[in-house]
């Protein structure tokens, strides 16, 4: 009996493992706190389990396109989720826009009442840090809003590129440089609390749509599968738009 009950547990012990996979998520940097929350509540309903790589949404496309074995890519923009789209990377229908991005302007050793543009010309701060423009969407839309504001040729002499959004925000918490433009979702509470910090209006900036879609890598995955319908949920959309995201209206 003993014997048997052994071969039992030992065969519903080996099914379960053969039904739990895990997926492999490669995501753009400034989603990378809030996809850990994601996942924790994803594998606390959900005997899979998901792994995380972050980094710019250029050089995530860039090692994608080489070969990476990822299952699931949210981007921070829906350039590079098209391409991979039209040259044959995706699963036909899978994409879509999981949040929309919102620019923030931060100074955490800076006590300041007057008009952000006041505080960002300001000549006492050496070095203003944004994303790079060429490889993180971020980027791009701070450019966009330093144009906007007619500060951009101003500031060349100042600017310290990022990698990504999460370089950046370390530039700053750090103090290596004074000033410069986050993502909202970076900014904590404590965060907020230091110094000065503006949301930027949507309307100095193309909208910054983030992207996900599901690999042909993991189209026969079970857990990328299941995760990446997890991502259209309800509890889903809630945690991030709790996140300092906004969310698709279509």
């Amino acid at each position: 009996m003993k014997s048997l009950f052994l071969s039992i547990t030992l065969l519903l012990t080996t099914a379960a493992s053969a039904i739990a996979e895990t997926t492999h998520v490669a995501t753009a940097s400034n989603f990378s706190q809030p996809l850990q929350l994601l996942v924790q509540s994803f594998e606390e309903k959900s005997s899979h389990k998901v792994r995380i790589s972050a980094a710019s949404t250029g050089k995530l496309y860039a090692q994608i396109k080489h070969g990476a074995p990822y299952h699931i890519f949210l981007a921070a923009d829906q350039k590079r989720p098209e391409k991979l789209e039209r040259e044959g990377f995706v699963v036909n229908g899978s994409r879509f826009t999981y949040a929309v991005g919102q620019l923030a302007l931060w100074a955490p050793q800076q006590q300041f009442t007057g008009e952000a543009k006041l505080l960002i010309s300001q000549a006492n701060i050496r070095r203003f840090s944004i994303a790079n423009p060429k490889t993180a969407p971020y980027g791009m839309a701070a450019r966009q809003t330093l144009k906007a504001l007619d500060l951009w040729e101003q500031l060349q002499g100042r600017l310290v590129r990022g990698e990504n959004i999460a370089q950046t925000y370390q530039f700053i918490a750090s103090g290596a440089a004074g000033i410069g433009f986050v993502a909202r979702s970076q900014l904590t509470e404590e965060a907020r609390s230091k110094g000065f910090h503006w949301v930027v209006p949507q309307d100095l900036h193309d909208p910054i749509r983030q992207d996900a879609v599901l690999l042909k890598r993991g189209a026969n995955n079970p857990a990328a599968k299941a995760f990446h319908a997890f991502l259209r949920s309800d509890s889903a959309k809630a945690l991030i738009s709790s996140l300092g995201y906004g969310l698709d209206d279509n």
